[in-house]
């Protein structure tokens, strides 16, 4: 095989230490160049050097970034809050007798703990998950930045696409821990506080507490994939400075600017295409037969805000000066 060969260079992979990829300890892993007399992949001998294989070293990528999301004590700092809103919530209604005359979710809590569990999601939707989710994103890679560890990462443009990969994918597993956070705290106070039984649903049937609750967790996953959007806006955010806070501020504020611009009717044609006009499609899924049709829209929505912003995220990473 000749140096020119370009199957025959292979690339440095640099990652942070303790990431498990490559070197013992240092998050080094060095593939050989294959240039020389040598055949790529063989030692000094003609024996054949043990590689990982591509896949290895992405799966090893994953679990370090799924590591730094997790290891952070912001981050359970973020989700113990999160836990807290079920909990405060019951403690109210049960401490005042009643549910205040309250309309929708709320109000049914008192006679169903159940309702609990979508009155948390209910509630957490426009501030406490958007929150928890931009102060994520925006730290995801302007956070590398400001650490020096960006200067760490792969050279090649194949490897930072898989890199940023993996932050797009420990950003979804936040989304989806920090709802089922929600709703498991939601279950347990629920049953603890207030009396559980059938589930009476929007459409008037009323349906056994299993399949309320199977209805909740699909209520937990559907808010957490509406999530993906504002993730994706974070993660091209934090990709454009090295300044975390810079990115999180940006980031809530491109939501806050979505926020008054659902609220002027003047612009109503546009509501539609914004981020959070279908996040309440999210109770659909308590009637019965569920009305997919705006759970659907709502969906395609959040995957073109993905898409989008996602892409140029990755235009901004290949493109990016190492030293930048």
């Amino acid at each position: 095989m000749s140096p020119s060969d370009p199957t025959a260079a292979e690339t440095v992979d640099v990652g942070r230490p303790g990431s498990g990829v490559g070197d013992s300890g240092t998050g080094l892993g060095v593939r050989d160049s294959g240039a020389g007399s040598h055949d790529s992949g063989a030692g000094w001998g003609g024996t054949a050097v043990g590689r990982p294989s591509a896949g290895r070293h992405t799966l090893a990528l994953f679990r370090s970034e799924l590591h730094l999301v997790f290891g952070r004590a912001r981050t359970w700092v973020l989700l113990a809050v999160l836990a807290a809103v079920p909990v405060m919530i019951g403690v109210a209604i049960r401490l005042s007798g009643s549910d205040g005359d309250a309309e929708g979710f709320i109000g049914q809590v008192a006679g169903n703990g159940f309702f609990l569990i979508v009155a948390s999601l209910a509630i957490s939707l426009p501030f406490f998950l958007p929150t928890a989710i931009t102060v994520i994103s925006g730290e995801s890679l302007a956070g590398e930045s400001s650490l020096g560890t960006f200067r760490n990462l792969l050279t090649a443009p194949a490897g930072r696409s898989r890199l940023l990969a993996a932050k797009m994918v420990a950003l979804a597993v936040f989304c989806l821990v920090a709802t089922l956070v929600i709703w498991l705290s939601g279950l347990i106070a629920g049953f603890v506080l207030f009396p559980v039984g059938d589930v009476l649903l929007l459409s008037g049937t009323t349906v056994s507490l299993a399949d309320g609750l199977v209805r909740a967790l699909g209520i937990a996953v559907l808010i957490a994939l509406s999530m993906l959007g504002l993730a994706g806006i974070g993660l091209f955010v934090s990709s454009l400075t090295s300044t975390p806070l810079a990115a999180m501020a940006a980031t809530f504020g491109s939501f806050i600017v979505c926020g008054i611009l659902g609220a002027i009717p003047q612009i109503e044609v546009i509501h539609p295409w914004l981020l959070m006009y279908g996040w309440p499609s999210f109770a659909d899924l308590l009637r019965d037969p569920p009305y997919w049709d705006a759970i659907g829209r709502n969906l395609l929505l959040q995957a073109g805000y993905l898409a989008v912003f996602y892409a140029a995220a990755w235009a901004r990473i290949t493109s990016r000066d190492i030293n930048g």
